[in-house]
């Protein structure tokens, strides 16, 4: 039940957060081109808190429904307007400006993604070092003459600093190349080309299981299985497991090092384990039930114990990067646009039928990759805040009436002809962007339950 508080908590928090700067946007731009603001909402339906400030009385709403948000502006097309004030009508302003005021929300989501990976980069990214550990028998990876211990460097033309970069690098490449050529170091010391036959990856591809696909794994560090810190609370807490505990086995299977134990656990969600441990020179036997977490790769279990740090093993394998503040802009920027760009090739490969509709992700998926990225750590849960905002920066930038793109894409056709498009072609355009978004919607929550229920 915790577990689902917490993601409820920080699914909330997250909304609340890329709305609020979705909807400024709007609201910032509207106001400094002149228009007159009526309302800022973060979400819909009744409100929960209200308040009016300034001279404008611009009402403040927190509703019940988190969901979305809105700015009303003043508008002669939802109301008399008192001529007045009828040059700060939305309707009444130039071209320029109302494509502007609309485009402010997904580039705000696209500016806070920027701020989020600079405090990441700032505060440093810690991952695996790109290590090829164990390659597969007749898989992708062993056809293209990847051998363990080999060291990516970089994959195409991207430099790839950590395991987690390489994932990226590659899934970017697989969207559009058949072969893609990777540049390794071998343990001998010398650089080679590896090259990865990707055309016959399966549609169902994402950045969870691309290398599983591939045929390869990171080299981990085998840490001996001993328990650091132990969350209150949690199934390993509840369990009785402690601090300095060694695991010794799970169901009478023995466990070698912490890599073993958390692949054990971790294909548990909700399952009893009888635990072996050693406490003080005594074997002691628990029972525990890890809790059922959830990720775009599935359903897996979680009992809330870390490692007990080896530094020495530890920094043969990871990496850190951390950068200053001037570089972290720049790398934040390289970031958001990878990201984006990424993003886009999802979608289209999507549409083409290349890249599975599974990968839509919808309420249930974001709640709890939230609470599972923020159980992990902040730098965690603001990599997920950037991704989310990216994602919801490139979905409002769609040509679907409704959204923003849509009323973009009436702004050019506006721009092309010399006059607007008519009302009845507004609302015609309205009816179909509501159901392809409901479609959209049914797809996504149709996808969560299948990710819950298969695991």
């Amino acid at each position: 039940m915790s577990s689902v508080l917490s993601s409820a908590f920080f699914f909330v928090v997250t909304l609340g957060i890329l709305i609020a700067f979705h909807e400024f946007g709007h609201f910032w731009v509207a106001r400094r081109l002149g228009v007159k603001v009526l309302r800022y909402s973060i979400g819909f339906g009744r409100p929960l808190w209200s308040t009016t400030r300034g001279p404008d009385k611009v009402e403040y709403v927190l509703a019940a429904f988190p969901l979305g948000g809105y700015v009303k502006m003043l508008d002669e097309r939802e109301g008399p307007v008192a001529q007045e004030e009828q040059h700060r009508a939305f309707n009444r302003q130039p071209l320029a400006y109302r494509t502007a005021i609309v485009l402010a929300g997904p580039v705000f989501n696209f500016l806070l993604a920027v701020a989020v990976y600079w405090l990441v980069f700032m505060l440093g990214v810690s991952g695996l070092k790109p290590i090829v550990g164990d390659v597969a028998e007749n898989s992708l990876a062993a056809h293209g003459g990847f051998m363990p211990g080999d060291r990516i460097i970089t994959v195409g033309d991207m430099e790839t600093k950590s395991w987690n970069s390489a994932v990226m690098a590659l899934l970017d490449q697989s969207l559009s190349q058949t072969v893609v050529t990777m540049t390794v170091e071998s343990e001998d010391g010398k650089v080679r080309a590896r090259h990865l036959e990707v055309s016959s990856l399966p549609s169902e591809l994402n950045q969870n299981n691309l290398f599983d696909l591939v045929g390869i794994g990171p080299a981990r560090p085998r840490i001996p299985s001993v328990v650091g810190q132990v969350e209150a609370g949690s199934p390993a807490a509840k369990a009785d497991l402690r601090t300095g505990d060694r695991i010794v086995s799970g169901n009478g299977e023995t466990i070698n090092d912490w890599a073993q134990w958390v692949e054990y656990v971790r294909a548990r969600p909700d399952q009893t384990i009888a635990v072996e441990v050693e406490r003080e020179g005594s074997r002691v036997a628990l029972q525990l039930t890890p809790a059922r977490m959830s990720s775009r790769g599935g359903d897996y279990g979680r009992i809330g114990a870390g490692v007990q740090q080896a530094d020495d093993v530890i920094s043969k394998f990871t990496v850190k990067e951390q950068y200053g503040p001037l570089v972290s802009v720049q790398k934040a920027f390289a970031k958001t646009w990878e990201i984006t760009v990424l993003t886009l090739r999802m979608l289209y490969n999507m549409l083409l039928g290349e890249v599975s509709v599974s990968n839509l992700s919808g309420p249930l998926s974001i709640a709890q990759y939230a609470g599972g990225s923020a159980s992990i750590g902040f730098v965690p849960y603001l990599t997920f805040l950037a991704i989310v905002s990216i994602s919801l920066g490139v979905l409002n930038l769609l040509p679907i009436p409704v959204l923003d793109g849509g009323h973009l894409l009436y702004y050019l056709v506006e721009g092309v002809r010399g006059r607007p498009v008519s009302e009845r072609t507004e609302l015609l355009g309205q009816r179909i962007g509501v159901a392809m978004i409901l479609a959209m919607m049914v797809l996504a929550f149709y996808n969560d339950l299948v990710r819950i229920f298969s695991g």
